[in-house]
């Protein structure tokens, strides 16, 4: 009978290495439903294949689990075999993952942990250590217990620190590094995390850093944020550089394979000829052996290794090596993202680099680009996580081309991509509730940008109350101060005092000066209005030279200059007025900013009236009088869209939910990855309800600029 069965599973191996998955299950099924019994062992092994063909390339997870919790049963009457039960264990542990059963996966995963411990199965043993504490410090990080996360891949280090592996110790001190991320306790804990992966990276063969790629774009993205999110941007643009050139290499290097496939099942085509005389079958068997050879050099070792039982993505439907980026070794053989979801994330982070130095065209590429790579993911043939993570870098890609949009005064371009993220939105609302908060923040954008203060306010605030994030609800409140200033009478200028009072109060709380260049702004504008001249200027002042030391946004470094041109006007220093208004012209005409360029020429015809310049008033008031023409006419294009109405109105999104089963799926995610609100959550999941931390980068202070003081 064992021969039977060896065939049976030489079979089903055949078939699914040909995609009839169907055909697979029913011989190993035949095996299970045989009416003459096969030896205890025989069964568990087939059953153990079965869950992984199933969980591999379907999401039949019950039917898996049944035949789990079966091979438990027999592995309690065999005293050894202990790798079957350490992958029964690590199989059944995903299921419960799959089904968001997480107190069970928890049980599960510390049954492997006892096992791996008591065993004196050496490196073998300490491997599946590494695997369990893997998946039980993911198990945790969905219950909120970061602590706990971080203990369990503690464990997982000092375990492959005995091993003396460096690219395990590196998965999982990067794995740390992930976990502080979204925490974030205090900055010097990340920049400890950071600065241990560093050491470790460093410590790892160069030949062998050329097989962990995934472990690379791990390092490098979780680096990236961290230094984004600080504000680091002169470290983080050689990390962009580095990335984006890592990221073209293996975009060449899979084309190559592509080819070298494509090539040697055109040669197996003709080899399967029955007509073929020796000497061509003979040359041709030469090359198909060197074509062979060259993908196994190309797809490297981890690539051409024997495929263990691990299902490696989580109930998502298998894919092919080609979009596999692992992070350790089998057992553990995971993956953070699929290789075309880094690949947009790439995209997305030098969109997020270059969009506020003005770099609009590169912008556009990389948008269309990232968008073009979300939209070949077949969406509803992905479990609900996976679909997650495209949609929540989808969503990424639109808030940043409704931001540049925006502030190139595109707004027809910006009203398209905003209904396209409120679509999305409502399609799926549970997947990305994280979401919410920004998509009220660009609903405030757009009507601050089309003059409606009023409903710019209502938005921002709305904002304010769907986020648990202090820093964006400090940028909401921000933004909705200025539209209260640009309303302009005395019981806005009090709201706006309301607002940017507690937030100026604790804007040293704040990581990074995101925050604090755009509340300084803000409180500069408004001191300002109420003609207390010499203190806006030392806020404003200071918040310039901060802004361009560190942010280098270009439209935010013009909204400044503005402001003090205008108030080296009402000073009556018309000298320096002069130069900090071209130099603010001339960097909202790089940025096609036609309401801050408009702003800037209504001061310049204060100034020339000050200085008696007849002729160079009448020039620039007729200029004035073009430009203003070129906003209305690009705004009543935009109101006479039919959505201009609903994303201004001071009505919540209605959306429609998710059935409780997709919810649950939807809460539970991988073991890595569900929310991709940039930086804070990237990648692993976040406990219900996924509170919308701070973005990657926040929306910039845009349009929040009226055209005249």
């Amino acid at each position: 009978m064992e021969a039977v069965a060896e065939g049976l599973w030489s079979l089903a191996e055949q078939h699914e290495q040909r995609r009839e998955i169907r055909e697979a299950v029913k011989c190993l099924e035949a095996i299970c439903q045989s009416p003459v019994s096969f030896l205890p062992i025989v069964e568990i092994k087939t059953r153990l294949r079965l869950a992984a063909l199933l969980l591999k390339h379907s999401h039949n997870v019950n039917h898996a689990k049944s035949h789990l919790e079966r091979s438990q049963l027999l592995l309690k009457s065999i005293p050894s075999c202990f790798e079957l039960k350490c992958r029964a264990y690590s199989l059944l542990s995903q299921c419960y993952h799959l089904v968001g059963a997480i107190p069970s996966q928890k049980q599960m995963l510390n049954k492997g942990l006892e096992l791996a411990a008591v065993s004196g199965e050496g490196f073998a043993g300490k491997l599946w250590s590494c695997n369990f504490n893997s998946q039980l410090a993911n198990a945790l990080i969905i219950e909120g217990d970061y602590h706990g996360s971080v203990s369990a891949l503690q464990q997982g280090l000092a375990i492959a620190a005995e091993m003396f592996y460096p690219e395990l110790q590196m998965f999982f001190a990067t794995s740390i590094l992930h976990v502080h991320v979204i925490q974030w306790d205090s900055t010097s804990l990340v920049e400890e995390s950071v600065n241990g992966c560093n050491l470790i990276w460093e410590s790892i063969e160069p030949d062998k850093k050329q097989q962990c790629l995934g472990l690379l774009f791990y390092h490098e993205l979780l680096q990236l944020f961290y230094l984004l999110r600080i504000c680091d941007y002169k470290t983080a643009a050689q990390h962009i550089d580095k990335l984006d050139a890592v990221m073209k290499s293996d975009l060449q290097r899979m084309q190559h394979i592509r080819d070298l496939t494509n090539e040697l099942e055109a040669l197996n085509q003709t080899l399967s000829r029955p007509d073929l005389n020796y000497k061509d079958r003979s040359a041709l068997s030469e090359k198909q052996t060197n074509l062979e050879e060259q993908l196994s050099n190309y797809r490297g070792e981890t690539s051409t290794g024997k495929e263990t039982l691990e299902p490696a993505y989580f109930g998502n439907v298998k894919r092919a090596w080609t979009e596999k980026l692992e992070l350790a070794p089998p057992p553990i053989d995971g993956e953070w993202l699929p290789r075309s979801a880094v690949y947009a994330l790439v995209d997305l982070m030098v969109v997020v680099f270059s969009r506020p130095k003005g770099l609009f065209k590169d912008c556009q590429k990389r948008i269309e680009s990232g968008i073009q790579i979300i939209e070949e993911v077949v969406l509803q043939h992905s479990a609900i996580w996976m679909a997650g993570v495209y949609l929540m870098l989808l969503m990424q890609f639109l808030e940043n081309k409704v931001a540049i949009e925006l502030t190139r005064s595109e707004f027809v371009e910006a009203q398209e991509a905003l209904v396209q993220m409120r679509s999305w939105f409502i399609r799926f609302p549970t997947i990305l509730q994280a979401c919410e908060s920004i998509m009220e923040i660009l609903r405030g954008q757009y009507a601050h940008s089309a003059g409606c203060y009023d409903d710019a306010a209502f938005h921002f605030l709305e904002a304010s109350k769907l986020t648990q994030s202090k820093s964006l609800q400090a940028m909401s409140h921000i933004y909705a101060a200025v539209s209260f200033i640009c309303i302009g009478d005395a019981e806005s200028s009090s709201k706006a005092v309301a607002l940017i009072g507690p937030v100026f109060d604790v804007i040293d709380s704040f990581i990074g000066v995101r925050e604090k260049t755009t509340a300084l702004y803000t409180y500069g504008f408004l001191l300002v209005r109420q003609q207390n001249f010499q203190e806006a200027r030392i806020r404003l002042a200071s918040g310039l030279q901060i802004t361009h030391t560190y942010l280098g946004n270009l439209q935010l470094v013009s909204q400044y200059l503005t402001v003090l041109g205008n108030l080296a006007l009402a000073l009556h220093d018309t000298g320096q007025a002069r130069e900090i208004l071209r130099s603010a012209l001339t960097l909202a005409k790089k940025l096609n900013d036609v309401p801050t360029q408009n702003w800037v020429l209504s001061n310049m015809t204060a100034l020339y009236q000050q200085t008696g310049e007849r002729g160079s008033e009448m020039e620039n008031t007729a200029y004035q009088s073009r430009k203003a023409e070129d906003l209305q006419q690009r705004l009543n294009a935009a109101r006479s869209k039919g959505h201009h109405d609903e994303l201004i109105a001071r009505v919540k999104l209605q959306v429609h939910q998710l059935s409780e089963h997709e919810m649950k799926r939807a809460m539970a995610g991988p073991s890595n990855t569900i929310d991709l609100d940039i930086p804070e959550s990237i990648g692993l999941a976040a406990p219900s309800p996924m509170p919308s931390s701070a973005r990657l980068m926040d929306v910039d202070i845009g349009r929040l600029g009226k055209r005249r003081l």
